[in-house]
Order: C-alpha cells, then structure tokens, then sequence
C-alpha cells in the first residue's frame, strides 16, 4: 500500500518544517510513504525548507490559485504515481501529523473511502462561540443536504482518501474541496466516515476567508453549486413546488372571490400574481428535467473519465 500526504501551502515558512517533521515514516500496513507539497504561489522560503527537507514531489501553481485548484492538482499527482491512499492536511500546523495512521485506519479495513478528521470543534477552546455555531449549522446543512448522518465536521480539511475515492471524485469548487468532494461522495455512493481528532492552537489566522462572513458566503454558494450540480431534479422540483403552492393561494382567493363574492369581478391582482408564480413553478420543473437528462450524460462522461484516469 502507497500512502502520499499532500500539504497545499501558501507562504508557510514558519511552520511547515514541524509539519514535515511529525508525518511518519512508518505506518502499519503501508509500505511506501511519499510527501507531496502543493505551492500556491508561495514568496517565501516555503519551498526551499521543503526541499532541504528532503521533499521530492512539489507541485507549483503559477500564482496563488486556491485550495481547490491546489487539491485537485494533489488528486491528480496521487492518481499518476499509483497512490492506495491520499491523506490532505494543511500547511500551517493545524492537524498533528501523528494522527495520520489513526485517520487512514478505516480505509485500510475497507471500512470508507473518505475518512474525516472530525476536530470536535463544540470542545476548542480556542474557537469562538460564533464559529462554533456556524461549524455546527454547516455541518447540519450539509448533512441534510447529502445524507451523511455519519459527518461531524462538515468543512474539516484533515481528510484522507482511498484510490477508488480519488477515481471518481473531480473538483470543481475553487474556494475549497470540503464540501464538493463531501456531496460528491454522497451521490456516487462513497463510504465517509468521520473520527475524532485533536488539534493545535493557531499559528495564524486563516488565509482562506477574510473573516466568518465571507466564509459562509463562499461555502454556502459552493455547497449549494455542487448539490445542484449532482441532484438538478430535486433541486428545481423542490423550488417549482414552493412556487407551485404559493401561486396556488392568489388563484383559489381569485376564483372564490369571483364566483361567490364580487358578482364576476373577482381580484384580477390575485389572478396575475398566481399565474406569474405558477409560471415559475411549470418553469423549475422544465428545468429539473433538463438538468437531470444533463446530468445523465455527465455521468457517463465522468464515468467515461474514471476509466481514462484507471
């Protein structure tokens, strides 16, 4: 068994030689460990510590292009150089690397094909009580959303992945790869399991987002881009029922009105706000339609890529 741990950096210079230094080097049931360093356009001494290091697979992005973007480069060096197992974690020390074996360990057992490092984050004490909130309700959004009653840390990036996961999964999130692989997995029939970790106190604040905000926005638009992506039917159904029923209220006081109350005249307001909003309901499941035969055929392309990529 291969086992490569990615670490998408990006001006790392302070902590990833303690990174480096903590992954191991000898794991039960894997014979072959490599390192592989993603820089994002890093203009400090990030890449150089790495080499000296003694880190022989280093993949540069010409600028700084994004976690997304990094991973999805990590999941295609992993694929070319036959990897069993992928492990991502992050470059400013945040996940102990000696909780590599513990995190690839259901994998081995063929127990999941997507392992997630669950932080426990209602116990940081270094986390906010608004950062726990919105940990917890992206988590219980996102479960909703896929299913995976088994996710408890919806946006941790401490995950590992087995061979048949980086086969089928592509990325098409540049913010971040958590929540596209996460859905991802659930629509292909993937096997995610979450375990609980530890983690270090910060190094320094978060590069990815400028603040909680942000982070919502982004994730939340690319949670819902992707669901929307693999489930179009139930998506556009789900909207065009909304506005079906509520199109449905001004037509029926419309009708009661003009036959029973106002001799004919009825309330044409009624009439006209429920035939736009029925409109747009008959218009969302067109569009459930079409994006589900469209989604058909782009599993048979991904299906047809997964071949490509074996």
């Amino acid at each position: 068994m291969k086992l490569i741990v990615q670490i998408p950096c990006y001006n790392e210079e302070a902590t990833i030689r303690t990174v480096l230094s903590e992954i191991p080097t000898i794991i039960a049931g894997i014979h072959e460990i490599e390192i592989l360093i993603i820089d994002d356009g890093s203009d400090d001494n990030t890449v150089q510590i790495a080499h000296d290091f003694g880190v022989s697979h280093i993949v540069h992005n010409i600028g700084n292009r994004g976690l997304g973007t990094s991973f999805s480069k990590g999941l295609e060096f992993a694929i070319t150089h036959n990897a069993d197992i992928l492990v991502n974690t992050d470059g400013d020390n945040q996940y102990p690397g000696s909780q590599i074996p513990i995190l690839i360990e259901p994998i081995l057992n063929k127990k999941a094909d997507i392992v997630v490092g669950d932080r426990q984050t209602s116990q940081v004490s270094h986390f906010s009580i608004v950062k726990k909130f919105f940990q917890w309700l992206g988590t219980r959004v996102t479960i909703f959303l896929t299913g995976e009653k088994d996710l408890k840390d919806a946006v941790s990036g401490f995950r590992a992945y087995s061979r048949e996961a980086l086969l089928e999964l592509n990325v098409t999130d540049k913010f971040s790869y958590t929540l596209d692989t996460t859905i991802q997995a659930s629509d292909k029939r993937l096997k995610l399991k979450s375990i609980p970790i530890y983690i270090n106190p910060p190094t320094r604040p978060s590069r990815l987002f400028k603040n909680i905000g942000e982070h919502i926005r982004k994730s939340g638009f690319g949670a819902l881009r992707t669901f929307a992506l693999y489930k179009p039917l139930k998506v556009f159904v789900s909207l065009g029922t909304i506005c079906f029923i509520l199109g449905m209220i001004p037509i029926i006081r419309f009708l009661y009105d003009y036959f029973l109350i106002d001799s004919g005249r009825g309330k044409i307001q009624s009439l006209i706000i429920g035939s736009i909003l029925m409109s747009v309901a008959f218009n969302c499941f067109a569009l459930g339609i079409i994006g589900d035969l469209l989604g058909r055929n782009r599993k048979l392309i991904e299906d047809a890529l997964k071949k490509l990529k074996e």
